[in-house]
C-alpha cells in the first residue's frame, strides 16, 4: 500500500522519524552520520514491499496491523552477526576459574536450597558465545558439580535460527583449538555441528531487550554475558537496559560487557572491577540473600 508520493530516497525528515522509531523499538541508533547506512540497509527491502519511498515504511511499522511481522523482518536486517568462539575468552575463563568456585564455596557447601546458577547470554546472535561457555564449563568439570542453567537469547529470529541449527562455518573457529573443535564438533556437509551434550546445555530464544516483560525472566541471574551490543545504543536505552538488569539479578551477580563498552558515564549501581584482567561489573549489596 503507498501512502506518499515521496521517491525512494531517505530524506532528512523520513530519516529523522524512521531513526527514531527504530530506537524506540530496538534500542539501535543512527547518527545523523549513518543516514546512507541505514538507507543502504533498508533499500532492498523497501523495494520488496514495492513501496515508493521510505515514509511508506514508516507507516507500515508504525500503524500497520502486521507491523509486529515486519519488525521482525526489520530486525534481522539491521543487527549485527559477527562473532566467534572463544570472542574475548579473558572473562569467560574468570568466570570458570575464579567466579564459579566462588559461589560453590560461598553458598553451595551450606545447608540451603540447591537451585540452579543462572546464566544469560543477552545478545548471542548465532550461538558461539554461549555454547563457548557451555565448553568451557564442561572442561571444567562444573556441570557435574552443581546445577547450571544456560540462556541465550538475541532479538534476530534468524540469529536464533542458525543457533537452534548448531552448524557452524570455518570462521567461526578461527579463535578456537583444533582438539576442542574436534571434541565437540562433527563434520557434516554444511560446517561443523555442536555435539548435543553442549548444544542442549542451551535454552534459546527470541528477546528484545528494551521489552522488560520480554527479558524479567532471563534477567534473574547469576551472570549476565551483554557483549558488543551496547555499542549500536543510544546512552538512554543503555541506561534503561541495565539498569532493568540490576533490579532483577540476583545478588551478587556479574554483569559483563565487551573491552569496547563502559557504563563509566551512566548512572547506575554497578560496581567496576578488574578480576586477573578481565573487567566485570557487579551488584552486591549489603546484604546478599541466599539465591
Amino acid at each position: 500500500m503507498r501512502f506518499s508520493p515521496e521517491p525512494l530516497k531517505l530524506s532528512d525528515n523520513t530519516f529523522i522519524i524512521l531513526r527514531d522509531l527504530i530506537h524506540e523499538r530496538t534500542g539501535l541508533f543512527y547518527e545523523i552520520s549513518k543516514q546512507t547506512m541505514l538507507a543502504d540497509k533498508l533499500s532492498s527491502r523497501v523495494r520488496e514491499l514495492m513501496f515508493d519511498s521510505f515514509l511508506d515504511y514508516y507507516y507500515l511499522l508504525k500503524y500497520d496491523i502486521k507491523a509486529d511481522e515486519e519488525w521482525q523482518q526489520l530486525i534481522n536486517i539491521l543487527t549485527v552477526q559477527e562473532t566467534y568462539f572463544w570472542r574475548e575468552y579473558d572473562q569467560i575463563k574468570v568466570l570458570v576459574e575464579v567466579l564459579l568456585p566462588q559461589y560453590l564455596e560461598r553458598f553451595y557447601s551450606l545447608s540451603y536450597p540447591c537451585q540452579p546458577i543462572r546464566i544469560w547470554s543477552a545478545a548471542c546472535s548465532t550461538g558461539e558465545e554461549p555454547l563457548t561457555i557451555a565448553i568451557a564449563l564442561s572442561e571444567a568439570g562444573l556441570f557435574e558439580r552443581v546445577p547450571i542453567e544456560i540462556h541465550a537469547s538475541d532479538a534476530s529470529s534468524r540469529a536464533i535460527d542458525k543457533a537452534k541449527l548448531g552448524i557452524y562455518r570455518p570462521y567461526s573457529f578461527r579463535n578456537f583449538s583444533e582438539p576442542l573443535k574436534d571434541k565437540y564438533f562433527s563434520a557434516e556437509p554444511d560446517g561443523w555441528r555442536v555435539s548435543p551434550q553442549i548444544h542442549n546445555r542451551i535454552h534459546w530464544s527470541v528477546k528484545n531487550l528494551l521489552i522488560e516483560s520480554d527479558i524479567q525472566y532471563l534477567a534473574q541471574a547469576h551472570f549476565i554475558f551483554c557483549r558488543n551490543v551496547f555499542i549500536y545504543f543510544s546512552e538512554k536505552s543503555i541506561s534503561k537496559t541495565v539498569n532493568f538488569f540490576y533490579q532483577q539479578m540476583f545478588n551478587p551477580a556479574y554483569l559483563f560487557l565487551s573491552s569496547s563498552e563502559s557504563l563509566l558515564k551512566l548512572k547506575t549501581k554497578f560496581q567496576l572491577e578488574e578480576i586477573q584482567g578481565a573487567f566485570t561489573y557487579v551488584k552486591q549489596q549489603p546484604k546478599p540473600p541466599f539465591f
